[in-house]
């Protein structure tokens, strides 16, 4: 065993072990060095169902999966944080742990919990300084936090560009993981309308109820559950109920930046607030907001755990303003919220022409550019997310340009129930980004 190796165990030993049993876990609870599928990790827990399933004996089904590094390891900033975030999101996803919904990555110095939902790893905390004085608090902070797992991913879906198909990737992602068996079974979703110009709410023929959303807004005695209404698929004889619909109301429109400072209550952390209660009824919520990055796109991305963004391949503009967000925006409203999120998703391109292999290599191009003239955040994987050492890989999933999927709004339907390929790309960006069969 190596110095460091050893160093690393100490941690392990006298510091990680004691903060799973100060998480709730007992011996038996707790193995060390558990094979992921993909390398082991230090130390995972997972409550004993009965007599008869102790993990200590059972090693599988693991709930909560924690990689400790030396206190010589700078775990703040920099590589080896990246690199230690990197790892325990693939012990996450690995083969052999499905049922993990947590990470923790700590060195005693500093310490992260990380929480899985599907496919996505995203920051349940900021990365935590530790000292003596607020280890107590830290631990009753991360206990609470796995004792009331939160069901919800909400996901923005934004880009500082518009034309990228924002709003139609919410509606047809909406309806594909409310109504589609993927790996599991079918999910419940609410979509927020938080575009004042209320594209969405127009695409599925919504209209506000007695009270508005902007009522909401104001008023925090309000209960949201008053301004929820439920989307359903008209047919011959009967109408479906598919997702849940937060929809846009006039009045929003009447909210510039000045406006909303004035009338709404904490701003642009409002719109978070607001959805708080709801979190804990679906598997997604999912926000639609403008192009500027104003109050309505600030609040969006404010109350999201991660940040959806569509691209296209032959706009220049959608691909440049796509790193703006991921350089500036996303860790802008991070600064702000001081818990660890929200983090950005890899991007996609959205209306892919047939024959377009030409325009897709110009796109290559910039994004190379892009990256290699960014020097605070390294950006390939939010464009390459499957490029690796020794594995140049730089493909990046698509969604093409039908006619029918811009069309279908006339029918005041998703696209995917009116075509079956339409149907199969939405499933195959679920799979891609949420669903982790």
């Amino acid at each position: 065993m190596s110095p460091t190796e050893r160093v690393e165990r100490v941690v392990v030993q006298h510091f990680a072990f004691p903060l799973l049993q100060a998480l709730g876990f007992d011996d038996s609870e707790i193995r060390y060095e558990f094979e992921t599928g993909c390398g082991q990790v230090d130390l995972a827990a997972r409550k004993n169902g009965d007599p008869e399933d102790i993990f200590l004996r059972s090693p599988k089904n693991p709930y909560l999966l924690l990689e400790a590094k030396s206190r010589a390891v700078n775990l703040r900033e920099g590589s080896c944080y990246r690199d230690a975030v990197c790892q325990i999101e693939s012990y996450l996803l690995a083969k052999n742990c499905k049922s993990a919904k947590w990470g923790i990555i700590t060195n005693a110095n500093n310490i992260q919990l990380w929480r899985k939902h599907g496919k996505v790893v995203h920051p349940a905390t900021a990365n935590l300084d530790i000292s003596s004085d607020n280890i107590e608090s830290i631990v009753r902070n991360l206990r609470d936090k796995i004792e009331n797992y939160e069901r919800a991913l909400t996901v923005c879906v934004y880009n500082n560009k518009g034309g990228v198909g924002k709003t139609t990737t919410i509606i047809n992602l909406a309806a594909t993981l409310a109504t589609t068996t993927l790996a599991t079974k079918r999910k419940k979703v609410l979509v927020v309308d938080f575009d004042s110009q209320g594209d969405l709410t127009r695409s599925l023929g919504a209209t506000p109820g007695k009270i508005t959303l902007t009522q909401c807004l104001k008023d925090p005695k309000i209960d949201i559950h008053a301004i929820v209404q439920t989307y359903r698929l008209k047919g011959k004889q009967t109408t479906l109920p598919i997702f849940d619909i937060i929809p846009r109301d006039p009045e929003l429109e009447t909210l510039t930046d000045s406006r909303a400072v004035a009338y709404i209550p904490k701003g642009t952390r409002r719109l978070r607030d607001l959805i708080a209660p709801l979190r804990n009824e679906y598997d997604y919520i999912l926000i639609d907001c403008p192009t500027q990055w104003l109050y309505f796109s600030q609040s969006g991305v404010f109350a999201a755990d991660v940040i959806l963004i569509p691209t296209r391949p032959d706009d220049l503009s959608s691909l440049n303003n796509a790193a703006r967000v991921i350089t500036s925006f996303v860790p802008e409203t991070a600064r702000s919220r001081q818990d660890g999120g929200p983090i950005a998703l890899p991007t996609f391109f959205n209306g892919v022409s047939s024959g377009s292999e030409y325009t897709i290599r110009l796109a290559h191009e910039e994004i190379q550019k892009l990256i290699n003239q960014e020097k605070s955040v390294d950006l390939r994987p939010y464009f390459w997310p499957h490029f690796k050492r020794g594995n140049e890989n730089k493909s990046i999933f698509r969604i093409p340009d039908y006619a029918v999927i811009s069309s279908a709004s006339f029918d005041r339907r998703p696209a995917v129930f009116n075509h079956r390929r339409v149907l199969e790309y939405y499933q195959s960006l679920a799979r891609e980004y949420f669903i982790d069969e």
